[in-house]
């Protein structure tokens, strides 16, 4: 029965991927990274309500794997179109294609750098790019907005020097520490192995890797997440409020883990996407 519910999974993965826009591959243009198997879909907002704003979305998986792609992903983005924001999903390299810290961020500040890069052919204003992210994918871009000028692909051959800092940083439901009393250890091991030291636990629990510059942030977390202890997006929380960071914390009572925008898992925590419109209308104007 498992083996059969498993199969179904990903039929209907498959299927809605294959609904999706051709993807990009990401690295096809950078000189030893070819082989990479990163991916971009991208979905450029309607001309007729375009904003110029750009996000890219970078699904859950416990930094394992993507499969919640098609509602952490592909739904995010088509919501987000219909308020006329592209959106770019990545797929980044993950744990289960024996991938490690520093592949993630490679991956995500080279998309920052590709839709930069490509602004002006969907009609984005390269200052109005930002970063949301679900689970561990939150806590990827949460690194987007702390180590922006800690440039991870400037090594692999990409110095035109484009700014990599993100206009805006979502994190959702988001894995944030490495400490061992609230990290969700399953993340922890596929970024950083089962071989890292203290410093790599301290400098990649991001509650304590806040800069003074830190682009805004959009928090959003629920109490009764089974997955990800809700103690994560507090001492975040407590830590932007420290550093004088702009951001918005939305704590919900209900809403557990994974629900991404629906309002059928979650009727209360799902209401976070309208709040989020409210907010960036705030840090735009």
């Amino acid at each position: 029965m498992r083996k059969l519910f498993l199969t179904f999974v990903c039929i209907i993965l498959a299927l809605a991927v294959e609904a999706q826009p051709k993807p990009v591959k990401l690295w096809a243009d950078v000189p030893g990274m070819k082989s990479m198997p990163s991916k971009l879909y991208i979905f450029p907002a309607p001309k007729e309500n375009n904003t110029g704003i750009a996000v890219v979305v970078c699904p859950g998986g416990s930094y394992s794997h993507t499969m919640g792609i098609a509602t952490e992903g592909f739904e995010v983005a088509e919501w987000l179109n219909s308020q006329g924001i592209s959106a770019f999903v990545l797929k980044y390299r993950v744990g289960s294609q024996l991938y490690h810290h520093p592949a993630m961020i490679q991956d995500a500040q080279y998309a920052i750098h590709y839709v930069k890069l490509h602004a002006a052919e969907y009609g984005i204003n390269p200052d109005k790019v930002g970063t949301m992210g679900f689970s561990a994918g939150g806590h990827l871009v949460t690194m987007t907005g702390a180590f922006y000028k800690d440039n991870y692909i400037q090594d692999l051959g990409v110095s035109d020097g484009i700014s990599l800092k993100p206009a805006f940083v979502v994190p959702v439901y988001p894995v944030v520490s490495m400490q061992d009393s609230i990290a969700h250890k399953r993340s922890r091991r596929n970024l950083l192995t089962r071989q890292y030291n203290d410093g790599q636990r301290d400098r990649f629990s991001m509650e304590l890797s806040i800069p003074k510059d830190m682009p805004p942030v959009f928090l959003v977390t629920a109490i009764d997440d089974p997955v990800v202890m809700y103690q994560n997006s507090v001492v975040l929380d407590k830590s932007l409020t420290k550093m004088g960071i702009k951001h918005k914390f939305l704590l919900y009572k209900t809403g557990g883990h994974g629900y991404g925008l629906s309002e059928t898992i979650a009727p209360e925590a799902g209401q976070w996407k309208y709040e989020f419109i409210k907010w960036l209308k705030t840090i735009n104007n």
